[in-house]
């Protein structure tokens, strides 16, 4: 199988200099590019950059959701609001729901029924539309002001936007983020639609849902069963509501066609979805901090936490089904940070900054006395 690319709700810098090059990244699905595109083709991809994202009509964005405006990603797989997610994203609406009587969590949970489903505890968010909003949020900025004058007059900007793309809308199921990219040098405006009456539909047992622990997370391959469903319900109008009883399932824009004719090698496949951040242009000096002082101070208090929690949950099942969500999440990121300390070390990724910090300038400046040579030529 060809991994290619990650196509997801951001997107990495990719530089083309006289002596650095990134052909691999992340990207803004409306900002594909051609030259990105004819790559996806020549790996097989079938999809055309409308099918991917377009916004006044279906698309893959509309199957493609957030749970919970962004701490997981979750994709629609029925024309009856079902979705599929992780199940570590699942993992505290079943520890929620579980008991010493009903353990979920040990014995996994399906709803035979739909009356039978559960709620959940989080709203799905669906993605409206993306716009260009830099030219406003920087409006009124000016070279010579410090950083606290910029940042004030940045979040008043973005402030005003949200407001306006907000007017006249139910807080509840509507949502507008103005969120930086190209470190403040590019501003987009996300608006979603919420969908708060979700319910868990089914759950593997843990020792198939987090088959190796949280260990394993972070880790390729996996051997895991790593997956939750869910479904997500609207009124009879199909617009979003809260729970009630009276709900039917969601008629989703578009949702993702299952296959169970089996992966071939060669299948062209991608990633689409909502990741939190990216320290990919870190300095090297950002680098050395990391390294040294604070992923091993994380490492260090998320190790005595867990020791803690590990302690008290070994000696009552109830305890351990209280904290079992807690304590997944402070594992999951424990080992996150062994794991990128040890692959900075072992890919010598602060040398690599380092000649990247005294590259970059130097392409750039090359590139200024180039362009008006090649200028003469256009």
């Amino acid at each position: 199988m060809k991994f290619y690319t990650k196509l997801i709700f951001t997107f990495f810098i990719s530089i083309n200099l006289l002596f650095v090059k990134a052909d691999e990244g992340m990207w803004l699905p409306m900002l594909l590019g051609e030259a990105t595109y004819k790559n996806m083709v020549e790996c097989g991809i079938k999809l055309t950059p409308e099918q991917i994202y377009n916004a006044n009509n279906s698309s893959l964005k509309d199957a493609i959701v957030a749970l919970g405006g962004g701490f997981c990603t979750g994709e629609i797989i029925s024309d009856q609001g079902l979705m599929m997610t992780n199940h570590h994203c699942g993992f505290g609406t079943i520890q929620a729901n579980s008991s010493t009587e009903n353990d979920y969590l040990t014995d996994g949970f399906w709803a035979m029924t739909k009356e039978q489903e559960i709620p959940a505890d989080f709203g799905v968010w669906f993605l409206n539309n993306i716009s260009d909003v830099t030219d406003k949020v920087l409006e009124g900025i000016k070279d010579e002001m410090n950083e606290d004058e910029r940042n004030a007059i940045i979040r008043k900007n973005m402030s005003a936007l949200k407001s306006t793309a907000s007017e006249g809308k139910n807080k509840d199921d509507f949502a507008v983020q103005v969120k930086s990219f190209y470190y403040g040098n590019l501003y987009y405006m996300l608006t979603y639609n919420i969908f708060n009456d979700v319910r868990l539909v089914g759950a593997p047992p843990s020792s198939i849902g987090k088959f190796g622990g949280d260990t394993d997370n972070w880790m390729w391959p996996r051997h895991t069963g790593d997956f939750t469903m869910f479904r997500v319900y609207a009124d009879k109008q199909n617009n979003p509501s809260s729970y009630n009883q009276d709900n039917i399932p969601l008629k989703p824009k578009h949702s993702l066609p299952v296959s169970i004719a089996g992966v071939q090698d060669g299948d062209y496949a991608m990633i689409m979805g909502y990741p939190g951040s990216t320290d990919r242009f870190l300095t090297s000096w950002g680098v050395k901090e990391a390294v040294n002082v604070e992923q091993p101070a994380r490492v260090k208090i998320r190790g005595i936490k867990l020791e803690i929690m590990d302690q008290e949950m070994s000696k009552s099942q109830k305890v351990r089904i209280q904290y079992a969500s807690k304590y997944a999440r402070v594992s999951n990121y424990w080992k996150y940070f062994i794991g990128q300390s040890e692959q900075l070390v072992k890919n010598k990724f602060l040398i690599k900054s380092k000649k990247l910090r005294i590259l970059l300038p130097l392409g750039i400046k090359i590139m200024s006395w180039i362009k008006p040579i090649l200028n003469l030529f256009l």
